[in-house]
């Protein structure tokens, strides 16, 4: 699994010019899923994003989670994070699951999120052609691979 997890005061996502999700100040997460996912890597990314700190505390400082600044969290799919590049010009998406492997993991992601922070969680439509906006705040721009456990 890839998440692109960006730091908002707010972010939306519309699908046929309605907005579907919208959240203020928290974490905007893109994810893509792969077949070789599992509830490990389900496991292993809800606790980083859930306790990364990258929310500024009283002393101006990135010491805070979205746990701790009780922020809300908005969960969009994406399977272009996936993409391989390494050759030609136009990207790969062999690796991106399809959705009767992708939608479990995904809904059981959020679920797992949602049990972690103790909230509901908004999410985009899966599948849908979505309009994602959002104001990053800082920027504050995090990708983490699960399969590249840095």
């Amino acid at each position: 699994m890839r998440v692109v997890i960006q730091r908002v005061s707010l972010a939306s996502v519309s699908v046929d010019a309605k907005i579907v999700a919208s959240i203020q100040k928290g974490l905007l997460v893109l994810i893509g899923i792969e077949d070789a996912d599992t509830q490990e890597d389900i496991d292993w990314l809800v606790g980083k994003i859930t306790k990364i700190r990258i929310f500024e505390d009283e002393n101006q400082v990135m010491n805070d989670s979205v746990q701790d600044v009780d922020g809300d969290v908005l969960v969009v799919s994406q399977f272009t994070l996936q993409a391989a590049t390494k050759k030609g010009n136009r990207p790969s998406y062999i690796k991106a699951s399809k959705p009767e492997i992708a939608i479990p993991l995904y809904e059981n992601f959020v679920q797992k999120i949602e049990k972690e922070l103790n909230k509901n969680i908004q999410t985009g439509i899966f599948g849908a052609d979505m309009k994602v906006a959002l104001v990053n705040d800082g920027p504050v721009t995090i990708i983490i691979d699960s399969k590249n456990r840095e």
